[in-house]
């Protein structure tokens, strides 16, 4: 009895030093994401910046102290407002529309959770995803070809759903996190961004087609220096360049949705249960466009969302429309829970057949 009581201080000294150095890593930690949060805006802040210089370049320096012709002053004031109100819409937009996370039918039930955590076979523990995974509309497997699950989130992936390290949480149909917009890409916001691209790339070739013959009218001396010949010089420059580096974006994105891939899949083929397919997604250029930009072509251009379905799930090239779990069963899924039958042969063929009940 002595010696535990001699021995008590010494452990309460060791249990106080134990919580305050979990205490620190938990500080630093927080600390940590903190800076990771605030430095992961400066592509943002940067891109603001010189937009908001382009802006006072052209509308102050270029069209109210160098242009001398009223009608054109006022058009290209008109035109210019118009592709920068439209370029920031779309940017806020793509910025500001948060990534769409599984919906709770995807999550493990407590019961499910318990019983998947209680199991050490890895096998025994797919299994237990398999059965769960049933009742889901999921078409896609792991490159090991079991259910695809987050640790993390603790949910089961629906079909091109992936884990985001940046935004830590899962993302429905993810692109890629792009740090120019410091926002994840993915289901929500994916026309928001390509509207972005797109609206930025005429805002340059505006910027550019309109400013070069004050351009060369500066660089063979017919304007008389001044502060506004550094503006209109350095202008031309940076639109052009600019422009350059979103048209191979663009133009590669406009591939992406042509095929119906997302970047991450364009890497890394989507597996189904016979193996990879690129094209598995693929259901014909007019029906991907659809997916993403809508039906109603006179939405197309105008950030409001309009994409097709809700996320977690697709249509796959090899099912008929009949049997198509966005077009045919979509509204049967969400009204009964998710209790359509799927088969589920292992080794079978490569998509699941859906049957109305």
């Amino acid at each position: 009895m002595p010696e535990r009581l001699a021995r008590s201080p010494a452990a309460d000294e060791d249990r106080r030093a134990s919580r305050s150095q979990s205490s620190l890593v938990m500080a630093l930690s927080r600390a940590l994401r903190c800076c990771q949060r605030i430095f992961s805006w400066i592509p943002v802040i940067i891109i603001s910046s010189v937009v908001l210089w382009s802006y006072y370049a052209y509308v102050f320096e270029l069209c109210f102290v160098t242009l001398s012709n009223h009608l054109e002053r006022v058009a290209y004031l008109l035109i210019f407002h118009v592709c920068f109100i439209m370029f920031c819409w779309t940017y806020w937009k793509a910025i500001f529309t948060p990534p769409s996370t599984p919906s709770k039918k995807f999550h493990l039930s407590y019961s499910d959770k318990e019983r998947y955590e209680m199991e050490e076979r890895p096998d025994a523990q797919k299994q237990i995803l398999a059965e769960i995974a049933r009742k889901l509309p999921i078409f896609t497997r792991a490159q090991s070809g079991a259910i695809r699950f987050c640790d993390r989130c603790q949910v089961i992936k629906p079909d091109r759903c992936h884990h985001c390290s940046v935004c830590e949480t899962c993302v429905l149909k993810m692109d890629h996190h792009c740090p120019w917009v410091n926002n994840c890409v993915g289901f929500s916001n994916y026309k928001f961004f390509l509207l972005f691209l797109s609206y930025s790339m005429i805002y340059c070739v505006f910027i550019a087609s309109t400013v070069f013959q004050y351009f060369l009218k500066f660089w063979v001396g017919d304007l008389p220096n001044g502060p506004a010949k550094f503006h209109v010089l350095f202008l031309l420059f940076v639109a052009l360049m600019f422009f350059v580096s979103l048209m191979f974006l663009f133009g590669y994105h406009c591939w992406l949705v042509a095929k119906n891939r997302s970047t991450l899949e364009a890497f890394s083929a989507p597996v189904f249960q016979n193996g990879p397919d690129r094209n598995g997604f693929n259901v014909g250029i007019s029906r991907n466009l659809q997916q993403v930009f809508g039906e109603d072509k006179k939405l197309w251009f105008i950030p409001v969302f309009t994409s097709q379905g809700d996320g977690h799930y697709f249509p796959l090239r090899t099912l008929r429309e009949s049997e198509n779990p966005l077009l045919a069963n979509e509204g049967k899924w969400m009204e009964d829970g998710g209790s359509d039958e799927e088969s589920a042969d292992e080794n079978g063929p490569s998509v699941i057949i859906r049957t109305e009940s």
